[in-house]
């Protein structure tokens, strides 16, 4: 049997034109959804709920392949930085397991 890899990446958001924790649920739900959908990714807030410029999200990913998971973790990546361009990432690690 080959063992399972896992892919996890953790990022802090700043979310600039975030006017209250309403606001900035809306955006990051859609966000996380499409995340899921997109790259068929685990995808949460997992820190800094109560802040509402302030987010920090994991996006995890299972494979059989340590390529395949940096490979899809850059995926993401850059399609935040595409479909998000307001979303500032100010902090992120990437630990595979």
């Amino acid at each position: 049997m080959s063992h399972a890899i896992v892919g996890l990446f953790t990022f802090e958001l700043h979310l600039p034109g975030a006017e209250s924790l309403k606001d900035k649920r809306s955006r990051l739900k859609s966000m996380l959804s499409r995340l899921h959908n997109t790259f068929n990714v685990s995808a949460a807030e997992v820190d800094h709920q109560d802040i509402w410029q302030s987010a920090v999200i994991a996006v995890g990913v299972v494979t059989n392949s340590t390529k395949h998971a940096h490979e899809v973790i850059s995926s993401v990546v850059k399609w935040i930085e595409k479909h998000y361009p307001d979303l500032e990432i100010v902090n992120e690690a990437t630990e595979i397991l």
